[in-house]
């Protein structure tokens, strides 16, 4: 009876317990997402506007190579000395750069998006392998994303592809042959001309200067677009890679595995997987945003700032003024405001560019009980064998410190 009456009297109580919300979203796996389908299909494209939007990590050959090379990895080193040389970088050097990365801390947080592996080259691994590897992968792939296209279809685009060797940038057949752009441009002209009698009207594009008749002929097409050479490429995935990865597929939960239609744009995908992935997902993409405000003025300018919701201005953390990377490591140093962060809502403070860094790649080794844990550090003197050893190791086992 007594239980009743103290229910009643909070009748509005918030049984919404912040902190362990905060705790079980750190204690979340990332989503993480990879994407399949034939050579030329469409996968980088599609997980890389996936990326964009979900603020994951794009995880595929080139980009990590490039990432290597521009960081100057030790990786990356060897690449370049490859390079320099004129030689190919070797199967194994990018397999394991892929698998680095998807150890990495900011992938930890962040979760990733992985295109082109399994890859058709057995040189490192073979196929069942690299399966294998995914599958022991200690961030599992969350969603199976695999766009469909048949043979023909996906011939007649690779061969129609051509690149601009200034800009490296791929342009399709419909982009590039004055044929295919002149009908383009009649159903075009014929569309506006029936929203004109419909009363509608569409904003002009401006035309790419690239796309002008005196560039065109500066197009050039790659030796894996030959037709022989697409024909051959797609042939050895059907070969050696169909059946194993529909293995993998029919072993995923029906409704975390998505399968496109290849022939659609994009951005038609691109809205399709973002609508499906939603049904599946639970998870929450959130991102760090800079403020650039003195000490001082720094709450207060970001109660109106980008508030999460309406009348929900952002909060100063448990932290304060100190620094979450300076307190992990066992010292008490105050940060910056101009090296202020804001995530879940709350504003952290970091002490150095190099703090910030870290921070931002993975915040949650920082932020998880029992930090924030104000350091105690204990000198503890005396004669010989009076038991200095025995003491510090008691003291701490009990307040879990470093001897």
């Amino acid at each position: 009876m007594a239980s009743q009456e103290a229910k009643q009297d909070q009748p509005f109580a918030d049984i919404f317990d912040e902190d362990e919300a905060e705790k079980s979203f750190l204690l979340s796996k990332p989503t993480c997402i990879i994407v399949l389908g034939k050579p030329g299909s469409g996968k980088k494209t599609l997980a890389r506007k996936l990326a964009q939007i979900w603020k994951c990590i794009f995880i595929e050959a080139l980009e990590v190579i490039q990432t290597n090379i521009d960081e100057e990895t030790e990786y990356g080193l060897k690449c370049q000395e490859l390079l320099f040389k004129g030689q190919s970088i070797s199967e194994e050097l990018v397999t394991k750069m892929i698998l680095r990365k998807i150890e990495s801390p900011e992938v930890a947080h962040f979760g990733y998006i992985l295109s082109g592996f399994p890859s058709l080259s057995e040189e490192y691994m073979t196929i069942s392998q690299q399966i294998e590897k995914i599958k022991s992968l200690k961030l599992k792939p969350d969603l199976l994303i695999n766009i469909k296209c048949s043979d023909y279809d996906l011939w007649q685009r690779t061969s129609g592809q051509r690149q601009h060797p200034d800009s490296g940038q791929i342009y399709q057949r419909n982009q590039w042959d004055p044929n295919v752009i002149e009908k383009y441009k009649k159903e075009k002209d014929q569309h506006e001309e029936e929203n004109e009698e419909d009363g509608e009207q569409e904003e002009e594009t401006t035309e790419d200067p690239l796309m002008r008749a005196e560039f065109l002929h500066q197009l050039v097409q790659r030796p894996e677009d030959f037709l022989e050479n697409a024909e051959e490429r797609v042939g050895m995935y059907k070969d050696i890679m169909l059946h194993p990865l529909e293995d993998l597929m029919a072993e995923q939960n029906c409704h975390h595995l998505i399968e496109l239609d290849g022939n659609q744009p994009p951005d038609d995908l691109l809205v399709v997987t973002k609508d499906k992935a939603c049904m599946v997902s639970d998870k929450t993409f959130i991102c760090c945003c800079y403020c650039f405000n003195k000490q001082d003025e720094l709450f207060q300018a970001l109660s109106s700032y980008k508030p999460i919701a309406r009348r929900y201005p952002w909060r100063r953390s448990r932290w304060g003024q100190a620094c979450p990377v300076a307190l992990k490591e066992g010292d008490i140093v105050l940060g910056s405001p101009d090296l202020a962060v804001s995530f879940l809502g709350k504003m952290y403070i970091l002490s150095s560019p190099e703090a910030l860094k870290t921070f931002m790649l993975n915040p949650r080794p920082y932020l998880l009980p029992p930090m924030p844990l104000p350091p105690c550090k204990v000198l503890v003197f005396g004669p010989p064998f009076s038991g200095r050893t025995t003491i510090c190791n008691l003291i701490a086992n009990k307040y879990k410190g470093k001897v």
